[in-house]
């Protein structure tokens, strides 16, 4: 945007003023700084909102992903948010704008818990509205910052309420509108997958099913994953099968091995890490989703 007759353009993060040797030390919480810098050498956007860069020289803090010209390390300290860079005496850039990270992630907070509430998945458009961003750029502000899209989460959202609602005795048919399905032929073509199985097999503890599981380290904690020919049959926050084999009492059960197990592991590895700063439920949500739909893709493409 071209700046208009009688006001100057913002300046970057670059501008000198006197360093700042007598600022306090950062407050740098958990954060691993080495990792930090090689987020703010390579400019990387996921990394914005998770921590704020200050720089000495010029007494100025920015995103991680701030195009001005990168100084040196040692000109360097690293803050885990915009208050504790500002406490330290430094000022915000006015290129970057990284206190505008704040109101990105409360928008992505408030279009999270829309979608928990909302009895079928939102329209893009309707989101983005509701919190005041363009449906373009709102769809990629909230993958960068959960890592799926707005429309995966609903998804997510919504199979899990299938399976809540079948695990509590439901009839598919109150299940299926429980989860905000409109009618059953999209229910149905969506069980294949999100259940592994069909919904009746499912609701009798998984009657002739052969289900290979695994329990898979990640960043959020024990994942376990348990698949079938068909699909999913259980993605979970569980330190073991205790729980698949309560669920699945009919099933036959196996540890994934060869080329399942290789999968299963990339899947975990490929998905995404949501913003730290958003709510512990909804990032496991979205680590799910992104774990449930890398295996998907690959067993499609099979």
């Amino acid at each position: 945007m071209t700046a208009s007759h009688g006001m100057k353009p913002p300046r970057p993060c670059a501008n000198i003023i006197p360093e700042m040797e007598n600022s306090p030390p950062p407050r740098t919480s958990n954060l691993d700084t080495e990792a930090a810098w090689r987020a703010f050498e390579q400019r990387d956007r996921a990394a914005d909102g998770r921590f704020v860069v200050a720089v000495r020289t010029t007494g100025i803090y920015c995103r991680p992903s701030c195009a001005a010209r990168r100084p040196r390390r040692e000109h360097v300290d690293f803050y885990p948010d915009t208050q504790s860079a500002r406490a330290a005496g430094y000022r915000a850039c006015l290129r970057c704008l990284p206190d505008a990270v704040a109101r990105d992630r409360q928008a992505v907070a408030d279009a999270i818990a829309a979608i928990e509430a909302a009895q079928g998945p939102p329209a893009l458009a309707e989101l983005a509205e509701r919190v005041g961003y363009a449906p373009h750029h709102f769809h990629r502000l909230f993958k960068r910052a959960t890592g799926v899209t707005p429309a995966a989460y609903a998804r997510a959202c919504r199979a899990a309420r299938t399976t809540q609602a079948l695990a509590h005795g439901q009839s598919i048919t109150q299940a299926l509108y429980e989860a905000g399905y409109a009618g059953p032929s999209r229910f149905y073509a969506d069980s294949e997958q999100r259940l592994g199985m069909a919904p009746g097999q499912w609701r009798r503890g998984g009657e002739g099913v052969r289900i290979d599981w695994a329990v898979l380290p990640s960043p959020l904690g024990s994942l376990l994953v348990a698949v079938t020919p068909r699909g999913l049959a259980r993605v979970a926050f569980e330190p073991d099968a205790r729980l698949l084999t309560a669920a699945f009492p009919a099933a036959t059960l196996h540890p994934a091995t060869g080329d399942t197990l290789r999968r299963l592991a990339q899947a975990v590895a490929d998905a995404g890490i949501a913003d730290p700063q958003l709510p512990e439920a909804a990032r496991r949500t979205a680590f799910i989703e992104a774990v449930s739909r890398g295996w998907l893709a690959w067993q499609a493409a099979a």
